[in-house]
């Protein structure tokens, strides 16, 4: 009970460092029933409108019982921009899924960030939809989700107003586990206005876990994001590349 307490209050106290998170990333595999979870710290080289330094730290956690799943996850993120001064980026994302079937599930979000660097005093979006298993294999998994979500957008450019839209979101995401302490990750996002195909975002974030010892692991992963209609000043693709250490637990 004292690690739930812990967690919890680190998952609202933490707040993440991409424009679009990859839900991916929010699940731990495990057979067992109740809490689980992990922390991790991450160093990253970036480069948007400036190139920096970035440490981050992220808190997920999850619940499972029979077939309802319950996870939320907080990141926060510090930005050494250029060496002058850190900036901040944050997100927060709380995901609810039903498995009716066993290759089908419901799945109901919430989410909301800022990002300094890219512009966004705030970002909240609400969605649901189905995601699909297509494989059976333990060995390697392949999911498809096609969710609606309602949005709301507030960027600090001083020009653009408001945005309140509807945005299709899709993603396919593989898992492959060629040996037992080696994970292998990869998620792609689609994500268009559904008044407007022409304003979408694309994103691809691919991982490699290796397991180092009980409940550790190293991480690294690198992200990708296209936006066609960003913020002004704010370049249409940005990458992340981040490596870091990884605690979990059951």
């Amino acid at each position: 009970m004292k690690y739930f307490l812990a967690l919890l209050f680190l998952s609202f106290s933490l707040i993440a460092q991409s424009q679009i998170l990859n839900a991916e990333s929010l699940r731990k595999v495990t057979d067992t029933s109740g809490f689980s979870g992990s922390v991790s710290l991450g160093f990253s080289l970036k480069r948007d409108v400036n190139d920096y330094f970035a440490f981050s730290s992220s808190t997920h956690l999850q619940y499972k019982m029979n077939k309802h799943l319950v996870l939320l996850k907080n990141d926060i993120e510090l930005k050494n921009i250029e060496g002058n001064k850190f900036e901040n980026a944050g997100i927060t994302h709380l995901r609810y899924n039903y498995k009716f079937h066993p290759r089908i599930a419901w799945e109901i979000f919430a989410q909301a960030q800022y990002n300094k660097v890219s512009k966004i005093n705030f970002r909240g979006l609400v969605g649901m939809g189905p995601r699909f298993k297509l494989t059976t294999s333990e060995n390697y998994k392949f999911y498809l989700g096609t969710h609606i979500m309602y949005e709301q957008e507030e960027l600090s450019d001083g020009v653009t107003p408001m945005q309140r839209d509807f945005r299709s979101t899709s993603y396919l995401s593989f898992s492959l586990y060629p040996t037992e302490t080696i994970s292998f990750v990869s998620t792609t996002y689609y994500q268009p206005k559904l008044k407007d195909f022409g304003d979408y975002r694309l994103s691809n974030q691919t991982s490699l876990l290796i397991d180092l010892f009980k409940n550790f692991a190293f991480k690294t992963s690198y992200t990708f994001i296209y936006d066609e209609t960003p913020a002004v000043g704010i370049p249409n693709s940005q990458y992340n590349l981040e490596s870091g250490f990884v605690y979990s637990f059951d």
